[in-house]
């Protein structure tokens, strides 16, 4: 009994021990048939490979200089006093701006402004230099060109510190009128110091917020295009079955799905990585969170995209550029969906919760915040558990709707 009973318990572990054997094998003979099959499609391989390779780049060097310096400006000087022109003076001095032209009136200024010679003026009035010595506010008035929002920027931020600047040099003047000098008069004047300092973006450059979150949605775009293609391919000439193994065309779906995904993955992981770690490295880009972070992260977020595409390619590619459209119309929409153009906490409920059906918006939270702010991975656990949650949810969709495409394929034959 004893050996029969032993005996039929290792007859079970061989049986199941040969199962795992054979659904291994499955899977691997549809992992090679679909890199075969990218391989061998130009279309995606432009996609996949060579979009990744010249997207990153020809961003970074674009914005390679982070931000914008020595921004034309004029001057209309009204008022021609010395505090006037001390103000026009420490405007010049200024890193943001440069002061190309001082016009004599208004309109002479609002048509440097239309021909784009300058971006912004400073208009300052006649009695500016009045108002100071009677202890009276005084105003600046500026006109820009908001065609950009960087013009912007600069004006402000040139003006606000030279006006900052300038009241404490006045404030100092007052107390120097009334008899009150050096130490006294700083500390009356400012009797609390500070230091400005920008967390995570010290220069306030453009690159270094923008094109972390643009690279991830770069990822997700291509990745999802390309697989799209793929399937949309497959429908437009009714090879859905052809391109699954004959001896599984009749059975489980998810050996098929984990094989594509896995190729998908082989691809697209190192890509990956070398559009989000390498190529800010060689730019020398700010990267303040550990690779091991960004890879983990990584990880997720491919299988999401990747199960994500073959759930709607599946289901929605009838041909090989038929989801280009959609991919083209929902990629604006996905960035500002993802709060890095607009604060989450400032959108409407609804669309917060729709920004979620897409593994971008955790993607792109996620790594911005271990790329530029240093985050470890347990402080995005809620991004990091989200991407798993949408994993799990687009495999399960992804083997569905390839199970309906069997279902609809052998009906229509």
């Amino acid at each position: 009994m004893l050996t029969h009973g032993a005996s039929s318990a290792s007859h079970r572990r061989n049986r199941r021990l040969s199962r795992i054997i054979n659904n291994l094998k499955d899977v691997w003979n549809v992992f090679e048939a679909e890199v075969r099959r990218v391989f061998s499609d130009k279309t995606t391989l432009v996609i996949f490979l060579l979009a990744t390779a010249v997207y990153p780049p020809l961003y970074y060097y674009i914005y390679h200089r982070e931000m914008l310096t020595a921004m034309p400006v004029a001057v209309v000087d009204l008022s021609q006093g010395m505090a006037s022109k001390r103000f026009a003076h420490k405007l010049d001095a200024t890193p943001e701006v440069n002061v190309a032209y001082r016009p004599a009136n208004l309109a002479d200024a609002e048509w440097l402004l239309r021909h784009h010679d300058v971006k912004s003026i400073f208009l300052i009035p006649k009695d500016y230099d009045y108002r100071l010595a009677h202890h009276e506010t005084a105003t600046v008035t500026l006109v820009t060109d908001i065609s950009s929002f960087i013009y912007y920027k600069n004006a402000l931020m040139g003006g606000s510190n030279v006006l900052i600047d300038e009241m404490h040099t006045t404030q100092l003047e007052y107390q120097a009128a009334e008899g009150v000098t050096g130490t006294q008069a700083e500390t009356t004047v400012q009797p609390l110091a500070y230091d400005d300092v920008k967390l995570y973006n010290p220069t306030g450059g453009y690159a270094s917020y923008f094109i972390p979150a643009l690279l991830m949605l770069v990822v997700h775009q291509t990745l999802f295009f390309g697989i799209c293609v793929l399937c949309g391919d497959a429908n437009e000439n009714r090879k859905s079955l052809k391109l699954i193994p004959p001896h599984l065309r009749g059975r489980s779906v998810y050996r098929v799905t984990m094989g594509r995904a896995l190729c998908f993955m082989f691809i697209y992981f190192p890509i990956t990585l070398f559009d989000l770690w390498l190529i800010p490295h060689w730019f020398g880009m700010p990267q303040l969170g550990r690779p091991s972070d960004v890879m983990l992260l990584v990880l997720p977020y491919v299988i999401a995209v990747t199960c994500f595409a073959m759930t709607m390619g599946n289901l929605f590619a009838r041909e090989r550029m038929s989801m280009l459209l959609y991919c083209l119309f929902f990629s604006v929409i996905l960035f500002f969906l993802s709060g890095a153009v607009w604060p989450q906490s400032n959108m409407p409920r609804f669309w917060l919760v729709f920004s979620y059906i897409f593994p971008s918006t955790p993607g792109i939270q996620g790594f911005v915040r271990i790329n530029s702010m240093g985050a470890t991975l347990a402080q995005v656990r809620g991004e990091y558990l989200a991407l798993w949650a949408q994993a799990g949810f687009y495999f399960v969709t992804s083997c569905f709707s390839l199970r309906y495409i069997k279902r609809y394929r052998r009906s229509a034959s």
